[in-house]
Formats: structure tokens, sequence, C-alpha cells
């Protein structure tokens, strides 16, 4: 019995061994990330200025899609109406 003891008590010693090494690696490897997403970050050419200019233009696209997506609608509707009405028929065709 004190055999079987022995072995679980060295079973958790090394599980518990392995839990810290897998915990310190995950905390390594999320430090790296972090300082490599840090470098990637920093070391980028673009200034503020072209970022602000960047964004402008995306919000002026936006506006514009919006703009024609409420165009398009209106024209959905137009076409809607339009199928919707009875065709007179021209004496010259019948």
């Amino acid at each position: 019995m004190q055999n079987d003891n022995k072995l679980f008590e060295d079973l958790s010693k090394v599980a518990t061994a392995a839990m810290g090494t897998i915990a310190g690696a995950s905390r390594e490897l999320s430090g790296v990330a972090r300082e490599r997403m840090k470098d990637f970050v920093g070391a980028s050419d673009i200034s503020r200025d072209e970022f602000d200019a960047v964004k402008a233009m995306a919000a002026t696209a936006r506006a514009e899609v919006e703009t024609l997506k409420a165009e398009i609608t209106a024209l959905k509707a137009q076409i809607s109406e339009s199928a919707k009405k009875p065709r007179k028929s021209g004496g010259a065709d019948a």
C-alpha cells in the first residue's frame, strides 16, 4: 500500500511541475507576442496625418455608399410601382 501512495505522490509532483512549466511557457509566449506586436505597430511608417487622411476618405466613402443605397431603394420602389400599374394598350399593336 505504501508503494501505491508513493507512486501517486510522485505522479502528483510531476503533474504539478508540468503545470508550472506550462504556465510559465504561456506567460513567456504571451510576453513575446505582445513585444512582437508592439514592434510591428511601432515600426509602421504611417504618420498620424496619413492615418487621419485615410480615415477621412473611409468616412466619405461610407457616406457615399449610404447615399447610393438610398438611391437604389428609391429606384426599386419606382420599378415596383410601375410594374403594378396596368399598361394601357395602344390601338396600333392590337
